[in-house]
């Protein structure tokens, strides 16, 4: 399976699950001008989570009833599998209030039908502002996790220096930098060679 992705605006990929042919037709033509790079259908749960174990997608749109299960079970099952897309469900008007207590802590996002325009633009513009909202923050947190482990890994490195060659930590520091500089290297880099040589 591809890693899950976050896409920001505009997303590329959307999964429609629906059981009616006619539906899926309905909504596709609703999607059409969100110029989605690629639109895949699946008739039921069962369908959509084997295509979700081959693809990832950005947007997987649900329209309930399914013939397998109603459907909340799979938004559920898909906000809890780590997978970063963003999930509409349509379900009848009458029950948006009682599905919205169950799914609401999920960030499942609920559509009453019968669906109008406007508010299924709505939902879709939504939808892709909260996903390019987590784009950022997954982006800041990888770069958060980047400067954590390229610390580390200076810090094992003067700590080498310091055991091996009694330097100071400052002067351990001054090294690091000044084989960086002198290689042409990250400080990460030349740490790196550093615990190469001495932690054979």
């Amino acid at each position: 399976m591809q890693n899950p992705k976050i896409c920001s605006s505009p997303p590329e990929r959307i999964l429609i699950v629906s059981g009616s042919e006619k539906s899926s037709d309905s909504i596709s033509a609703l999607i059409e001008p969100f110029r989605f790079e690629k639109i895949t259908t699946a008739k039921n749960s069962s369908e959509a989570r084997r295509i979700m174990s081959t693809f990832d997608f950005d947007i997987i749109l649900i329209n309930t009833p399914l013939s397998d299960e109603f459907g909340h079970e799979l938004a559920i099952d898909i906000t809890q599998k780590a997978n970063s897309a963003g999930v509409i469900m349509i379900v009848k008007n009458e029950l948006v209030d009682e599905l919205s207590e169950k799914l609401n802590k999920y960030g499942v996002f609920l559509l009453g039908k019968p669906i109008s325009r406007q508010m299924f633009s709505q939902t879709i513009y939504l939808t892709i502002a909260m996903l390019a909202k987590m784009y950022i923050v997954k982006n800041e947190t990888e770069m958060l996790r980047t400067k954590i482990d390229e610390i580390k890994i200076i810090d094992r490195a003067k700590l080498i220096l310091m055991q091996y060659i009694k330097m100071s930590e400052k002067q351990a520091h001054r090294y690091i930098e000044k084989q960086a500089m002198d290689l042409r290297l990250t400080k990460r880099e030349a740490a790196e060679n550093i615990l190469k040589t001495y932690e054979q």
